[in-house]
């Protein structure tokens, strides 16, 4: 069962994709991940990009832990009915809370659409079989007109894969490894 961790939607259960098509982040790592931002302050107030969102449950965290606006980004069909589903529980658009939109398509496709809304806060959790090179060109084109500045990045991968190879525009700060998830966090942006 995945659920919100925190905040305003804390504790509500969230609908996966059926089958294998997703691997969501476990209660564990989302927790600690937050926490790690909400120190931080990068997650009150943002504007959130979740990219390979699967179900939603990283975007939607920021959501009820107080982030503006959240765009869940997925190519998979059922993963986008699903993160469409929890976004009406999470943020209802009648509540008067975060604004969240739902997208399908191939996060590398969206990241060139001509009409970027700088982030505070990108997530991205691509399949953990998503090779090097094809990481290093989603972080390209996020780098610098998807980006705030000093935008925070997180990529999620698995623990035996390397550091991801940042863009010019994007620093590693820090890294945590909890069983098999890794997680990679830089700082950078837009000007």
């Amino acid at each position: 069962m995945t659920r919100i961790i925190a905040g305003t939607a804390g504790g509500r259960r969230l609908v996966t994709p059926p089958g294998d098509r997703t691997r969501p982040t476990s209660d564990r790592v989302r927790e600690a991940l937050f926490s790690l931002l909400q120190a931080r302050g990068a997650v009150s107030g943002a504007v959130v990009l979740d990219l390979f969102a699967g179900s939603g449950a990283l975007g939607l965290e920021a959501a009820s832990r107080g982030a503006t606006s959240v765009t869940l980004v997925d190519a998979d069909r059922q993963a986008v009915a699903a993160a469409r589903r929890n976004a009406a529980v999470v943020a209802p658009p009648a509540g008067g809370g975060p604004r969240v939109r739902v997208v399908q398509a191939p996060a590398l496709r969206h990241l060139q659409r001509p009409d970027a809304e700088r982030a505070d806060l990108v997530l991205l959790d691509p399949p953990y079989a998503l090779d090097e090179d094809d990481l290093a060109a989603h972080l390209a084109a996020l780098s610098p007109r998807w980006l705030a500045p000093d935008a925070v990045v997180v990529v999620e991968r698995a623990s035996r894969a390397p550091e991801p190879r940042w863009p010019p525009g994007l620093a590693a700060e820090s890294s945590r490894r909890y069983g098999e998830t890794a997680l990679w966090i830089a700082v950078g942006g837009g000007q």
